[in-house]
């Protein structure tokens, strides 16, 4: 099924469940079967997808509540095996920066948290991500920016407060990408 893996990856941010994320990218897609006829030949399927289970999430869930973070590793992955220069404690540091920068992007507020998702992880470019929205690109760059600008006053309160210069340096990153 075209674009499955993305739309759950994004489902699954959204809701930050794994069962609710299969259910609403199930009734995304059952909508678009049943809604194909209104799909315009030639524009964007995926942006179309998209803004299918954007607005399934928001109007059949509660999309704005708040839940726990959702971890990026697929549960079916196992152990990370070492590499010859990485030791326990570098090991130990890139996890705890991955679960910070997890846990920040989950405390942004949704219209943020969906703009940086697509933009970053499903890499689609302002255009789409305004037509998957329904906003206007000036919106979709005014989010993004203040989604990183969140980020990273977020991170770099994380990294004051552990003196770690591994967060310190994502925390300068966020504006060339995750």
């Amino acid at each position: 099924m075209p674009l499955f893996d993305r739309l759950y990856n994004f489902a699954r941010w959204l809701t930050q469940n794994r069962e609710e994320a299969e259910d609403l990218v199930q009734e995304t897609y059952a909508k678009a079967l049943k809604g194909f006829s209104s799909f315009q030949p030639g524009t964007n399927c995926r942006a179309w997808m998209y803004r299918i289970l954007r607005n399934t999430f928001l109007t059949s869930r509660t999309g704005l509540r708040a839940a726990s973070t959702v971890p990026l590793e697929s549960e079916e992955d196992g152990p990370e095996l070492g590499v010859e220069n990485e030791t326990p404690e570098t090991l130990l540091m890139k996890r705890s920066n991955s679960q910070l920068v997890q846990s920040a992007i989950a405390d942004l507020p949704v219209h943020y948290r969906e703009a940086l998702l697509l933009c970053e992880v499903e890499e689609m470019s302002y255009q789409a991500i305004a037509e998957t929205l329904s906003i206007p690109i000036g919106t979709v760059m005014s989010r993004l920016s203040r989604a990183r600008r969140t980020l990273r006053a977020h991170l770099g309160r994380e990294s004051r407060s552990n003196s770690n210069e591994a967060v310190k340096e994502v925390a300068r990153g966020i504006n060339h990408g995750l």
